[in-house]
């Protein structure tokens, strides 16, 4: 009894906690922590050891998260009232500047994708300890939850428990289904887990569904009936206060309903610590190519993707049902046991991935480069998670071929592009791809390789070396009168112009940029300055690609890129059709010496 009460009093001072720091700041969620405070009490001050891990999804209410880590003891109490300050760790969503937190939430229904990671990680490393994962019944509307119990349930996690906070009430309006608890029970069955429903502000019942979680064999999910705003009368279960902090007054009124003197007498300790999983990545070798052997780069990057976890057994692989395509079914072959099928759900699979590289993992992630634009919001959460992700994007542009529109990436770049601090490479051919394999794999942080459907001649020989920031010069004269910048599949059509304007007399220096970022912009105007600035950038993508960053080092550039919403075709009628071949390379530079 006098644990239970405890628990409560702690519930309460989380409230409390809550309820200050959010009317300090001016902003927060204070009615959206108050509907979780005894589920935080319960975790964190029973249940949580030093081998469980802890994922808020519902990450706007973050300001209890705060709370439970101030009265755990691991950070200072007063730095609560430093709530969203731009000077402190405790922002308005979770996020790793906080070193705390190792998945960044906040973009709702990704928490439970990313605590399946987790749970496959301790399954492959055999540690102890399991993944509870708190979400809102509001984000469990979105997809990617349900592509997540589905994967938990294939992959028999028993090792992760899911607690829904069911509060019935949304942002604008309640919930898709408000208080209807078998609705919330029906899915999850349905998705094989087992489930208790509970009176979410019931110690005893969280205590006791908790408890039974332990013996499950399945994914294991609470289904919490609780108030927004739970404990003060002018909140709880009242619809308009989502995202409103109360003012000094009603904060005043607050303590006073929800006991805040009594709870502060409350003096509880948890066992959660704060650990961090590392991985330290050993050099793996090359393969070796020969001079004009045709190789795609896919199957190059298949290849050396078995040497990196030859050596390396942090090295995980998801796929997204297209391993026969990416080539990483060899990685599959060689490594069962770190190769895992995401079947084709894009989203679950970048969570999933954030989860293991919270873990110390250092997941690939592959699929058609098109593929990875539906998963551009998990992808960009990967970075705000810190998270070290390989991601390879294959089948990309028009020279895919016959598959038509809808299988070509031509939007993958800019998604990459933008992040800070993010390493993009496009490789032209299986030398550069296994050289660039190994940079990525160093690589701390995101990090996407493109590669080509179609095979390509061996350009380059084995002992060349391929560093992040810089390009190669493949064709160079002093007589050059333009210079023609290409990247992976658009390299191999500037040889063609190289040596087809080479029989008319016509010069033409040719660049293979295998990194478009980071970029050699010194280097790149410095070429352009010695081809009297007559650029050409040639790329199979849209328009926000290689080209504006070229543009950016060097100024005014001729940009061949696709331009039309493609068709179907082979590879070479397409590049025919949309401007980017050898043809329309020659044709471009003929004008530019034209007109000078």
């Amino acid at each position: 009894m006098a644990k239970a009460n405890d628990l409560n009093l702690m519930a309460n001072k989380l409230r409390a906690h809550s309820i200050r720091s959010t009317t300090n700041a001016g902003s927060g969620h204070p009615t959206s922590c108050m509907s979780c405070a005894e589920i935080m009490s319960v975790l964190f001050f029973d249940k949580l050891r030093k081998d469980d891990e802890f994922i808020l999804s519902k990450g706007h209410a973050a300001p209890i998260l705060w709370a439970a880590y101030a009265e755990a003891g691991l950070i200072p109490k007063k730095e609560l009232m430093n709530l969203r300050k731009i000077t402190s760790n405790l922002e308005g969503h979770p996020t790793p500047i906080m070193p705390l937190i190792k998945v960044a939430t906040g973009s709702l229904g990704q928490g439970l994708s990313a605590g399946v990671g987790m749970a496959l990680a301790k399954k492959m490393k055999n540690e102890k300890g399991r993944i509870y994962v708190l979400l809102g019944d509001g984000e469990s509307a979105e997809g990617s939850v349900w592509e997540a119990a589905n994967a938990a349930s294939y992959h028999q996690l028993d090792n992760i428990c899911a607690i829904v906070d069911v509060n019935r009430l949304g942002q604008s309006q309640e919930t898709m289904h408000g208080h209807d608890m078998s609705a919330y029970k029906k899915k999850f069955e349905a998705f094989g887990w087992d489930t208790r429903v509970v009176d979410g502000h019931d110690v005893y019942a969280l205590l006791s569904a908790l408890s039974v979680a332990n013996d499950e064999k399945k994914p294991f999910v609470i289904l919490a009936k609780t108030f927004k705003g739970k404990g003060v009368s002018f909140l709880e279960n009242k619809k308009g206060w989502h995202g409103k902090t109360l003012n000094d007054e009603q904060a005043g009124r607050a303590m006073v309903e929800i006991r805040a003197i009594k709870s502060s007498k409350v003096n509880m300790k948890s066992k959660i610590t704060n650990s961090k999983n590392k991985s330290k990545i050993k050099n793996f070798k090359s393969d070796n190519y020969s001079a004009g052997d045709m190789v795609a780069t896919r199957s190059a990057f298949g290849s050396a993707l078995v040497n990196a976890g030859m050596t390396n057994k942090s090295v995980v692989v998801i796929d997204g049902d297209v391993k026969n395509s990416t080539m990483t079914q060899d990685f599959f072959k060689t490594f069962p046991k770190r190769g895992f099928e995401s079947f084709i759900a894009e989203q679950n699979m970048v969570g999933m991935a954030i989860g293991m590289s919270a873990m110390g993992l250092t997941p690939f992630v592959a699929t058609f480069g098109t593929f990875l634009t539906r998963a551009h919001d998990f992808i960009r959460m990967a970075m705000y998670s810190e998270a070290n992700i390989k991601f390879i994007g294959s089948h990309v542009g028009v020279s895919i071929g016959e598959d038509g529109p809808s299988q070509m990436g031509l939007e993958d770049l800019p998604m990459f592009l933008s992040m800070p601090d993010s390493l993009v490479l496009y490789p032209c051919d299986a030398v550069s791809t296994g050289k660039l394999v190994r940079e990525i794999t160093f690589h701390k942080g995101i990090s996407y390789l493109r590669t080509t459907r179609e095979k390509t001649p061996i350009i380059y020989r084995n002992n060349e070396s391929f560093l992040p920031g810089k390009f190669k010069v493949l064709r160079k004269s002093k007589q050059n009168k333009a210079l023609v910048i290409g990247a992976g599949i658009t390299v191999h059509e500037a040889l063609k112009a190289h040596d087809a304007l080479a029989k008319e007399g016509i010069s033409i220096r040719v660049i293979d940029l295998y990194s478009i970022k980071p970029l050699d912009n010194k280097g790149l105007e410095r070429h352009a300055k010695e081809c009297k600035n007559n650029v050409i950038v040639v790329e199979d993508h849209y328009l926000g690609g290689i080209g504006g960053l070229v543009a950016e080092a060097v100024g005014k550039i001729h940009h061949l890129y696709i331009k039309d919403m493609p068709r179907s075709g082979t590879p070479e009628q397409l590049r025919k059709k949309y401007g980017i071949d050898a043809a329309e390379i020659s044709k471009t530079v003929k004008k530019i010496i034209k007109k000078h």
